[in-house]
């Protein structure tokens, strides 16, 4: 399955799509500098399939690569 990792900012998620799909999202909140990852879902039809591990690996790539500091508040991250 090919998916696409997205900043959804107007959501407070990050996504993870295959096509018009939702496969997955990790919700968020941004204050300044610091990124609270809350929550990370997979719908059961996408689970064991390592999409969540592929959300929490791309979001930390992205908080780094805009110099963010994590805050993992989410127990999966």
């Amino acid at each position: 399955m090919d998916t696409e990792f997205i900043d959804a900012p107007d959501h407070h998620r990050y996504e993870l799509r295959s096509g018009d799909q939702l496969v997955g999202f990790i919700d968020y909140r941004l204050h300044g500098d610091v990124i609270r990852l809350i929550h990370t879902e997979v719908p059961e039809a996408f689970s064991g399939q390592g999409h969540a591990a592929t959300l929490a690996r791309s979001a930390l790539e992205d908080a780094r690569s805009r110099g963010l500091t994590v805050r993992p508040d989410c127990p999966y991250v």
